[in-house]
């Protein structure tokens, strides 16, 4: 048999279908500072210098880590994208950034068009809530690193904010209150323990008394986007900061904005912690310490804040159906 690049495992053919199928999907988040078409070796985005005095570039990059196991084993491919973008978005809105566009990677065993089509169709539409541009990307097929059904996926977010407006905890005080705001799931974080413990026992379609949905469909919520809010409340109150509560949980994700002489005081007992948590914790027999380092228990945001502000911000954060609680201090 003739030796090709298909034998080896990589199929270009399969390649150039996948570009065909998500061009609209990308093409759907393009504004008018983009510069490029899908298909380039570059990625243009022409930035309005008009609005600003001092534009400051924010970037970022992640993955969504062991989730993909659960889309795996779900086979739902269309909302893992999703959970990658807003995941990005957050960790620069909560620097006082705007995003402005998002690049994606994904790597297959062997690529597989539909599976691809759903996953990008997925960064389309968290990217046009977010109003960024899905710029471009990379799909790579790579036989002997993933297996057959398998695949990877990191990406990138790029966004802007006036230097004057950068929000990084240089401000917070002794005395400054968290906001807290809840999370809708694990988000992105504690996968590979709560799989762990969780597939030992459970099968993923399976319905769990005082879970609202099936546990796969549980382990599946969508990462939530706090950007409209973030944007809503630095906009009406000075926010001294904001932490994006992901993998380190709520005192290890917070304890980054803070000046090296404060510290926390959480009140553990301000919110009810959600049913998945207390599910997991249950089956695991996981202390409460590894609890709150690994997983967000139901907090996806914080904002530290004066006092004095508190009350506002609360209020701020009920038009965007929110129930936000004063759950610690800076000390």
């Amino acid at each position: 048999m003739e030796n090709t690049y298909k034998s080896a495992g990589v199929d270009i053919e399969a390649g150039d279908e996948t570009v065909r199928r998500i061009k609209s999907f990308a093409k759907s988040t393009f504004n008018k500072n983009v510069l490029s078409d899908i298909g380039l070796f570059g990625a243009f985005y022409e930035i309005d210098l008009a609005e600003y005095k001092h534009p400051v570039l924010v970037s970022s990059v992640d993955g969504v880590g062991t989730k993909l196991k659960i889309a795996f084993a779900m086979n739902k491919q269309n909302t893992i994208g999703q959970d990658l973008v807003n995941h990005c978005v957050n960790d620069i809105a909560v620097c006082g950034a705007k995003p402005v566009y998002f690049l994606d990677y994904l790597a297959f065993g062997k690529l597989n068009p539909d599976k691809a089509e759903k996953i990008i169709e997925g960064f389309a539409i968290a990217c046009k809530e977010n109003k960024c541009a899905l710029i471009g990307g990379e799909t790579a097929e790579m036989p002997g690193i993933y297996s057959g059904d398998e695949y990877d996926m990191s990406g990138t977010i790029v966004g802007i904010v006036e230097k004057e407006k950068v929000i990084n905890g240089k401000n917070i005080k002794r005395g400054d209150v968290l906001v807290g705001f809840a999370s809708n799931g694990l988000h992105t974080n504690g996968y590979s323990l709560a799989r762990k413990i969780l597939l030992e026992k459970h099968k993923l379609p399976e319905k769990i008394d005082g879970l609202e949905l099936p546990l796969g469909e549980e382990l599946l919520r969508i990462h939530k986007s706090y950007l409209k809010l973030i944007l809503k409340l630095k906009k009406e109150i000075p926010v001294k900061g904001f932490s994006h509560v992901t993998g380190g949980g709520i005192i290890g994700n917070t304890k980054r904005i803070l000046p090296e002489d404060l510290s926390l005081k959480i009140n553990w007992n301000a919110w009810e912690v959600p049913a998945l948590f207390r599910f997991i914790q249950a089956e695991g027999k996981i202390s409460d310490d590894e609890m709150r380092k690994v997983f967000n228990i139901g907090i996806g945001l914080i904002a530290v804040v004066d006092k004095n502000d508190a009350e506002k911000a609360v209020t701020i954060s009920k038009q965007f159906n929110e129930t936000p609680l004063i759950i610690g201090e800076v000390v």
